[in-house]
């Protein structure tokens, strides 16, 4: 039996973006599935690996928008944002802010060969060229736009590995990637304080868990490494006085180790001296191995709930891309319908949409979570079981009427119910309350 209580006089604070996703759902040229977007209420696209297999090495990176590294970085000549700004209007049509990330797609056969990974050879002019694709985006230069694109971030997974033939994401040392960091924030915050600049994409914090099982334990060289990387990077930073607005890291671990990872990330930024900084999750996915199932349903749903209750600022999923991945946990690439985990994000949109989190308490021992919120538009109530077992339901909603349900489980995606008095395993509902 699980209890769940619901005290709508006692906030906690406003719902959060949790329903962010990477990379927009679109293929050769065709965007309709972006209406997803808009039906969910996606806050944000972090357009990082848009520039890979698929597009063609046309999208977004900063050498396909800036082929010749030697050229005027002041001439519009010397861009080529063809391809980026019809995706960059069409990922703004859908109601969805991109979430632009300053840098390379992954290159995950760069053992065989290497093409863009290594450290900008001036990292002075990396940042000026960056400038002009803010400003191309931002403010119109090179007849660009006025988009409201907040989010710049410098990077991504540079710690992907301590061997440098094997890292995918960036062939060069650690102090190479804090100095491009340090002299990319430094003059991107100058020429624009109205921004958000941080980075770096952090692979993130595994080995913390063997750490905490047992203080002797060792763990992988290259979780080390993640841990290592992030240590030094908080002391190259505040020695250099560099500007970060966000530190961004990912996890693809479970539920409850994550908010181990970001109890760990928030410490951690508070001891450097950076508790005012935001820090988000901007790629994760729980199992995506099982994308499809109602398990990564539920799991999705879960995590969502669970990270609304920690420190954490912001979340992306990863990833929403229209194609045939092991990340693709939001469409299936050969019906071009949503698979169950995408109504997650349609609920946790009914969470988001009221605003005011109110504070919900779960009395069980079962795998459950539930967030409550309030607004004008009346009240919602949604409760992930992502475990094995059926699980009956108390609840004690304080006198509130139920006005609807929807229920995503075995054989129902997204469907109205009837209040189920037990829970399935595997499953979320949503209730609409008045």
């Amino acid at each position: 039996m699980a209890k769940i209580k619901v005290n709508w006089n006692e906030t906690v604070g406003p719902v959060k973006k949790m329903h962010g996703v990477g990379q927009p759902p679109f293929y050769a040229m065709r965007f309709n599935m972006l209406r997803y977007l808009t039906d969910a209420g996606i806050p944000y696209s972090r357009l990082h690996d848009v520039g890979g297999l698929y597009g063609g090495s046309r999208y977004v990176d900063i050498p396909n928008v800036f082929p010749d590294f030697d050229a005027d970085e002041t001439d519009p000549a010397s861009y080529d944002f063809a391809f980026t700004d019809v995706l960059m209007a069409e990922i703004v049509k859908a109601g969805v802010e991109p979430f632009y990330r300053l840098g390379v797609t992954i290159e995950n056969h760069c053992a065989i060969k290497m093409y863009r990974l290594a450290p900008p050879s001036d990292p002075l002019k990396w940042a000026k060229i960056c400038e002009h694709v803010i400003r191309h985006y931002t403010e119109g230069w090179a007849d660009g736009f006025n988009y409201n694109i907040q989010y710049w971030e410098i990077w991504n997974e540079a710690d992907n590995s301590p061997d440098i033939p094997e890292n995918q994401m960036w062939w060069g040392t650690k102090e190479q990637f804090f100095e491009l960091y340090d002299v990319a924030a430094t003059y991107l915050k100058k020429k624009f304080p109205h921004l958000s600049i941080g980075g770096y994409a952090s692979c993130g914090f595994y080995g913390i868990l063997q750490k905490e099982t047992s203080p002797d334990a060792s763990c992988s060289p290259r979780n080390q490494y993640f841990l290592d990387f992030f240590d030094e990077f908080l002391v190259y930073i505040k020695e250099h006085n560099s500007p970060m607005d966000f530190f961004s890291w990912h996890s693809y671990g479970s539920i409850k180790d994550t908010i181990r990872y970001c109890d760990y990330a928030r410490k951690k930024l508070n001891e450097a001296g950076y508790g005012d900084v935001e820090h988000m999750c901007n790629e994760w996915n729980c199992e995506p191995g099982q994308r499809g199932t109602m398990r990564h349903a539920a799991l999705t749903a879960g995590w969502m709930l669970a990270m609304q209750d920690t420190t954490l600022d912001k979340a992306m999923f990863y990833d929403a891309r229209f194609g045939v991945s092991i990340y693709g946990g939001m469409f299936n690439p050969e019906t071009a319908k949503p698979y169950p985990a995408y109504y997650a994000f349609v609920g946790w949109n009914e969470l988001y949409k009221l605003g005011t989190q109110v504070k919900t308490c779960v009395c069980s021992d079962c795998e459950l979570y539930a967030v409550s919120a309030v607004g004008e538009g009346g009240a919602y109530l949604l409760i992930s079981n992502p475990s094995g077992e059926d699980t009956p339901l108390e609840l004690e909603l304080g006198g509130k009427k139920v006005t609807g349900c929807r229920i995503t489980t075995a054989g129902k995606v997204w469907e109205e119910c009837e209040l189920p008095k037990v829970l399935p395993r595997e499953s979320f509902i949503g209730i609409a309350l008045e």
